[in-house]
């Protein structure tokens, strides 16, 4: 219930770490029964842009990363994935960047695209 005021209020934006063709929903999504695409105003930061040769990028190239994705560095970010475990990844970039107001939305994608009652968005927005 909280994660669906948060995509229909959007106060905070959402940063989903997922590769660009899962987002998009052009791949499929590897957990049977989970729809693809992403949530309504969610922003692609793929985790293999935020790192190079195992190490997070330096500090300017990762606010470049963040950024380009359309993330606003001076409001509240959640940090979604496939299942929760990579969105950490964005969380450990942020608090880097000095940007503290975030969350990581435990459930992710498994439990967004496995409801059937949630919007889901496939393409660019």
């Amino acid at each position: 219930d909280e994660m669906r005021r948060i995509v229909e209020g959007r106060q905070s934006q959402i940063a989903d770490a997922r590769s660009p063709g899962r987002f998009v929903g052009i791949d499929p999504e590897p957990r049977p029964g989970v729809r693809s695409g992403h949530m309504p105003g969610a922003h692609n930061v793929p985790i293999t842009a935020l790192a190079e040769n195992g190490e997070l990028l330096p500090k300017d190239r990762l606010r470049k990363v963040i950024e380009d994705a359309g993330i606003d560095l001076s409001k509240p970010v959640v940090t979604s994935c496939g299942s929760g475990i990579t969105a950490a990844a964005i969380t450990l970039a942020l608090e880097t960047l000095g940007h503290t107001d975030n969350r990581l939305y435990d459930g992710s994608w498994t439990e967004w695209g496995g409801l059937s009652d949630t919007p889901v968005v496939t393409g660019k927005e």
